[in-house]
Order: C-alpha cells, then sequence, then structure tokens
C-alpha cells in the first residue's frame, strides 16, 4: 500500500468521516494548544533562538525617496566599540519583498532607489546596541533624482496591470446604458489610503550556514515553502541548501507572505561574516520596507429598475504601487459575484508612485472594495427609501452574474435576516439623525461580507506511535490562527484520541510541503491534507483489526469493531503513518466558492465634538463547517477590529515630497485599541460546503473585515445625516457638518 493519499477536488465529497467521528471534539470551542506557552514566554520566536557565536545586525535605509547610492561610508563607523563590519550588496539585497506563493526571487539591487527608507546595508556588531548606534550613524552618499511622490499628480497617468486572481478589466452589457435609462442610480467616489498591517511581532531572520554551504534561516514567514524557493533563488543557490523554521509567528496579515529585506540581509551578512547573524526590523522599519496596503479611489455605480432591481454595476478603481510590479489591491474581486445585474464594469488600473511596495494585507480586495460598495448600496437604499436587507432579498443572485456557473453555498441573506432578528435591526430609524442619547447621536448600520474561498496544494504527515499517540507535522504556520488546535482537532476527531494524544509540529521546510497561512485557505488546504492522512491510517487499522474502514469506530485511543476492543497501540506495532495532500480540481470552477456574512453597527457620534464611538457590533457568518468554535470566533473578532481600523483611525500619510512614511510607528500610525472596541458578537450558521474540500469547511480569518467599515459608515451616516467617502471617517470630517446642539 502507498503511504500517500492524495486528492484533486474535482468532484463533490458529500460525505465527510467528519460527520461519523465518535471522539466529539471537532467544531468545539477547545482552548489553543500553544496557547499556554505562548503566554507564559515559552514560544520561541524568530529573534529569540539561542544561537553561538551570534552576530547582530542593524538595517541601514534610504533617507531619500528617488535616486542612486553612490557610497555607503563603513569607515565613518569601524571605531565604534563592538562593531564587526558594514555588508553592503546591491546586487543581492531585496529591493521589495514579495507576494507569497510566488516561486521566482523578489525585485532585487537597491543602487538604483525607488522609495524612501529602501535597505542599503546591514551594520554587524557583537551586539544589538553598538549595531544600532553604527547603523544611526553611518554615512550613505546619493545623488538625487526626480521622483513620482503624489498620487493626486499622477492619478491620471495610469497602466492596465496584468490580471491577478482576477481580470484587471472586466465588461458585460452596457453599464452606461444602463445607469442612462435606470430609475434610480448612484454614481460615487470612495477614497481609503494606504494602510499597514501593523502585526504585534516585527519581521525578524537569524540566518545560519553550515559548513556544506546549507542555510537555515529561523524567520518569521507566513508561507515558508514557497518562501523557501524565494530566498533560495535571491541567494542563487538551491532550493535544497535551505531550510526556514517558522514555528510560531506573532502575526503577519499578509506582510510576511513572502521574504523581506533582513532575511536576504541576514544570509548575504552570515555568509560573509563565516558567523550567524541576526536582524530584527525596527517598527518604523517594518513600516517602510515590508508591504502596505495600497491607497485606493474608487468609482462605484448602481443602477436599478422601477421594480427596485438591480440592472448595472459599475467598480471603477485606482490602485498605486511602484514602477514594474504587477500586483494591484483587487477591490473588485468581491463586486464580480455579490452583486446581481446584467450589465457590469469591473476595472483596476495602477498608477506607479515611487512609494513602498503594495501587497496584500487582510482580504486584499474585498477589506478595501466593500468598504465603497457596501457603502455605496446603503445610498442607493436610501435614495429608494428600501431597508438594505429588503434590497438583498429582492436582488440576490441565483447563480453567479458572470461565470453563470451555480454557488456552491450561499447563505448571505440567511445572515442579513438572523443578524437582524439578534441586532434589532427593526429597531432602527431609518431616517438620519433622528435618534439621540444626551450629547450622542445613535445610528444603525449594516453591511454584506463575502470572502473568496480557495484551496491550495498541501500536504501533512500523520504518524501513530506504539503508544497510540499520534503527531501531525507539516510545513504548515500558524500565524494566531489556530493552526496547532484545529489540525489536531481533526486528526484526534478520525483517529479517536483526545487532543492531548494529538502532537501538532508546523512551521519548518524539512515537513511535508504546504500553501501555509494566508487568502483564508490554512484550514481548508492543510485540515484536507490532515484528514486524507488519518484516512489512510483508519484503513490501516482497519486491516490490522480484520474488518472494514467502515465498521470501525475509534474513540478515547480505543479501536472498536465486530465486538472486540483494543487500544491504537496494539495496532500499530511500532508506529505506522501516511501522507495526505490535497490539490484543487474542477470544483474551483464548476462552482463559484465564498464564505459569506452580514455586519450590523450601532455608534454614537458626538454632537459637540464629532468624536465617534462604535457602541455594538453584530456579525453573522456561513463558513462551512466551523472546526473549532472558539478560534473561529477570534479571527472574526480581530477581522471586526481590523474594520473599526479602517472606517475610523487607520491612515498611512505620504510626504508628497519624497513619499516618506510620516507616520510610520504604532505611536502615530492608529490602531484601534481596547477602548475603542465594543464587546463584540459573533454568531456562525450551521453549513457544509461539499464542493471546497473533503472536511467542509471554508475559510474564515479574512471574512471578518469584508464589509466591516462599510457598516460603520452606514451607521454614521444613520446616526448624522453626513455621508463621508473618504475613509478613515475622523473627526475633521463631521465637524463642520455637524448639526446645532
Amino acid at each position: 500500500m502507498s503511504n500517500t493519499n492524495s486528492l484533486k477536488m474535482d468532484k463533490p465529497v458529500p460525505a465527510s468521516l467528519l460527520d461519523s467521528g465518535s471522539q466529539g471534539i471537532i467544531g468545539r470551542p477547545l482552548d489553543r494548544k500553544e496557547g499556554p506557552l505562548k503566554v507564559t514566554g515559552q514560544a520561541t520566536y524568530s529573534a529569540e533562538y539561542q544561537i553561538p557565536n551570534l552576530a547582530y545586525g542593524y538595517l541601514v535605509g534610504t533617507k531619500f525617496g528617488r535616486g542612486k547610492v553612490t557610497n555607503v561610508d563603513a569607515d565613518s563607523v569601524r571605531a565604534i566599540p563592538g562593531v564587526i563590519d558594514v555588508v553592503t550588496d546591491f546586487k543581492t539585497f531585496l529591493q521589495n519583498s514579495q507576494q507569497g506563493g510566488e516561486t521566482s526571487a523578489p525585485t532585487q539591487g537597491v543602487q538604483d532607489v525607488h522609495y524612501f527608507g529602501e535597505i542599503v546595508a546591514i551594520v554587524l556588531a557583537e551586539s544589538y546596541e553598538a549595531a544600532r548606534d553604527a547603523g544611526i550613524r553611518i554615512k550613505v552618499e546619493y545623488e538625487e533624482a526626480e521622483g513620482r511622490f503624489d498620487f493626486e499628480a499622477h492619478k491620471d497617468e495610469t497602466t492596465k496591470p496584468p490580471p491577478n486572481n482576477i481580470p484587471a478589466h472586466f465588461k458585460q452589457g452596457d453599464v452606461e446604458k444602463a445607469m442612462a435609462d435606470a430609475a434610480t442610480s448612484v454614481d460615487v467616489t470612495y477614497t481609503t489610503p494606504s494602510q499597514n498591517s501593523s502585526a504585534m511581532e516585527p519581521h525578524a531572520s537569524i540566518a545560519v550556514w553550515d559548513e556544506d554551504g546549507a542555510l537555515t534561516l529561523y524567520g518569521s514567514y507566513q508561507m515558508p515553502t514557497s518562501d523557501k524557493t524565494q530566498l533560495a533563488k535571491s541567494l542563487g543557490v538551491k532550493d535544497k541548501k535551505v531550510r526556514i523554521i517558522a514555528p510560531y509567528i506573532g502575526g503577519g496579515f499578509g506582510s510576511k507572505l513572502g521574504i523581506a529585506p533582513e532575511s536576504v540581509a541576514a544570509a548575504v551578512a552570515a555568509k560573509q561574516l563565516g558567523r550567524p547573524v541576526k536582524a530584527v526590523m525596527t517598527r518604523p522599519q517594518v513600516f517602510e520596507t515590508t508591504v502596505r496596503r495600497s491607497n485606493t479611489e474608487q468609482r462605484v455605480r448602481f443602477s436599478v429598475d422601477g421594480e427596485g432591481k438591480l440592472t448595472g454595476v459599475g467598480h471603477e478603481t485606482l490602485t498605486s504601487n511602484l514602477p514594474g510590479e504587477g500586483f494591484f489591491e483587487p477591490t473588485g474581486i468581491g463586486t464580480h459575484f455579490a452583486y446581481s445585474g446584467e450589465n457590469r464594469l469591473i476595472n483596476h488600473d495602477l498608477v506607479e508612485l515611487d512609494w513602498l511596495l503594495s501587497g496584500s494585507m487582510r482580504a486584499p480586495g474585498e477589506a478595501v472594495g466593500m468598504m465603497a460598495t457596501e457603502a455605496a448600496l446603503d445610498e442607493l437604499c436610501h435614495k429608494l427609501g428600501v431597508d438594505p436587507i429588503d434590497f438583498w432579498k429582492q436582488n440576490e443572485p441565483s447563480e453567479d452574474p458572470e461565470e453563470k456557473i451555480p454557488f456552491s453555498t450561499r447563505q448571505l441573506v440567511r445572515c442579513l435576516e438572523e443578524g437582524a432578528e439578534s441586532f434589532g435591526w427593526s429597531k432602527r430609524n431609518a431616517t438620519p439623525g433622528q435618534v439621540r442619547d444626551g450629547e450622542w447621536m445613535i445610528g444603525m448600520g449594516v453591511a454584506a461580507a463575502v470572502r473568496t474561498n480557495m484551496l491550495m496544494e498541501s500536504s501533512a504527515k500523520v504518524a501513530i506511535d506504539a503508544n497510540g499517540r499520534a503527531t501531525v507535522s507539516s510545513a504548515m504556520t500558524d500565524i494566531g490562527t489556530g493552526s496547532y488546535t484545529i489540525l489536531g482537532q481533526i486528526a484526534g476527531e478520525l483517529l479517536g484520541l483526545p487532543l492531548d494524544q494529538v502532537s501538532v509540529v508546523l512551521g519548518d521546510t524539512d515537513l511535508p510541503d504546504a500553501a501555509g497561512s494566508g487568502g483564508s485557505w490554512g484550514a481548508g488546504s492543510s485540515g484536507s491534507a490532515v484528514y486524507l492522512a488519518c484516512e489512510m491510517l483508519r484503513e490501516k487499522l482497519a486491516k490490522a483489526m480484520g474488518c472494514d474502514p467502515e465498521t470501525l469506530t475509534l474513540k478515547d485511543g480505543q479501536a472498536i469493531a465486530d465486538n472486540r476492543q483494543v487500544s491504537l497501540g496494539s495496532l500499530v506495532g511500532d508506529g505506522i503513518e501516511a501522507i495526505g495532500s490535497i490539490a484543487p480540481g474542477k470544483m474551483e470552477k464548476d462552482r463559484k466558492q465564498s464564505s459569506y456574512g452580514a455586519h450590523f453597527v450601532e455608534v454614537g457620534v458626538n454632537a459637540t465634538t464629532g468624536e465617534v464611538r462604535v457602541r455594538r457590533m453584530l456579525g453573522v457568518f456561513a463558513a462551512g463547517r466551523i472546526l473549532n468554535a472558539k478560534t473561529a470566533r477570534s479571527q472574526c473578532l480581530g477581522g471586526m477590529t481590523f474594520g473599526i481600523g479602517a472606517a475610523l483611525t487607520e491612515d498611512l500619510v505620504h510626504d508628497p515630497r519624497n513619499g516618506k512614511l510620516v507616520n510610520h510607528d504604532l505611536g502615530e500610525y492608529h490602531v484601534p485599541v481596547n477602548a475603542d472596541v465594543p464587546q463584540i458578537e459573533v454568531h456562525f450558521l450551521e453549513e457544509r460546503d461539499q464542493f471546497a474540500n473533503p472536511i467542509h469547511a471554508k475559510g474564515i480569518g479574512e471574512l471578518g473585515i469584508s464589509g466591516c467599515g462599510a457598516a460603520i459608515g452606514n451607521a454614521v451616516f444613520n446616526a448624522t445625516g453626513i455621508r463621508v467617502r473618504d475613509y478613515p471617517i475622523t473627526v475633521d470630517k463631521l465637524l463642520d457638518q455637524l448639526p446645532p446642539v
């Protein structure tokens, strides 16, 4: 018997073994397996490995936005006590970070500088303090050149980007005619600023070369399998010569999908120095040199006929990136299937600027795209005098409006209905500015949420030892999402083991390849790989038991069949193992797969100061099988908190003179803090998606942010009658329009 169980999702899997598991741990709100390690400081993060003979590196960035480095004056800092060397490698150092999943090296060559802060050198010392002192003092000589630093000044100079998951330009029917013929329509423009992922752990790498020329990198990376390839190609070595270890990652939200400058700088320096090197970015360097979510300018148009049916959808976006970069913020990715309407125009155009690279940040596309479309839809409903939930009921598409294929599942309307009932939506006064609580104007808002579901090629190994314990191993990562726990739950459910009898080892490229954490595909992809490995182990156990797999019951470490009960350990000899491997197939084209949800928000806006406070939030979501109710809820809480930030506080400011990020730290870039976030309610609808994967689960990590910001903006409008189309909704955008007290 082969030791690998592979599945390509070419057809649905109607019956999942998780439906008939006997252990009763799947879906339960179990605590995180690694939680105690993290809260007691025992989980080792990338910068914390105790490596002998370690040198400390401090990255040196440019203080100009466009031009050419002519000299890095290493002699100016060599006399500082503890300084070892200064390494510059203009050819190899990374110019940009990289998108996750890519197999090519990121853009390299830093002598020609394209953005403020670009890393051009690394100072090495016996202590971090000495390296930092030298790094701050070192002189970088340069010739400055004229740059493109002002979005407004260049937004008429656009290029059409290459496809990025979706076509850059899409047209169906005639939106112009639909607008002209409409009984009612809206044509509005919304803007969102650049944003930063602001993960708690900064980017960090420790590079160690062995005598055979092989590199081990302890790095904070979400997708080690593809990151290993990127790193190897950047350094000009073979894949097999690189190993990335990343068992614990302090958040990423997209910023750690691909390798960043500190990894290559540490590796190059360690090779040159002949000893291990650690490079940890400062918080400003994380902001300045990794990746941002692009700013956007989005024109949204909706047209309806006399019966209130959508006839046209227009969503045209300007987004920005560095010259030569293909990524664009895919704001229309959800628009393609969320809204009905035969006439459709969904375009994305790039404005090339000498700003920091833009790339994926939590829910790339939907997070800021739905801030525009769901706010515009609210404007349309207000103009029609129709409740948004009633509008959705009337306009819910029966199939994908463009590809004309069925939805795998779609419970968007039910999310809206159940959310309305739980939130008390019927009590909303639809006329803005009518509800007061002392000096606070009170309003409610609603918005839909969609997030495309993806399955990625992934593998995992599951082994049962002679003591009947199971071990799951994979290059999959846990970036705070609960991977250790849910993969353990899947294995425990299928093998009949309590969670404390299942060990999970992740985040090492010496383990079976995995797509890693990103795009909300982690649980469905790696979880399915674990499922397939366990399916094969069940067959092996059944053979050892002398029964059919269908008649075998596994529970509490015991195998039960044909009136016999024996321990798992007694069936496996010295141990058995299997590898499961999942890959996407025809189902991703035959069915439109997405997770859905609805956000309900109540805000208070101070009638005197314009301060906005979120008072209540409810999210209702349908995302296939919920593998762990606690970790899933936490993911939605995090996404909805992101939504508060996007709507009210987050604004990454570029200096139009040189592109410098003005607010490049957590003191000035305002993410929501505890006082900004109310007690959030999260509800899940019962659902299974047989078209998604054999565990019937879909992505949820990014669903919680999608549409959330629009619900807040809609609530502000309901409270005040003021429609702010330039996010974030700050006091200065409300003050001069507030009604008299």
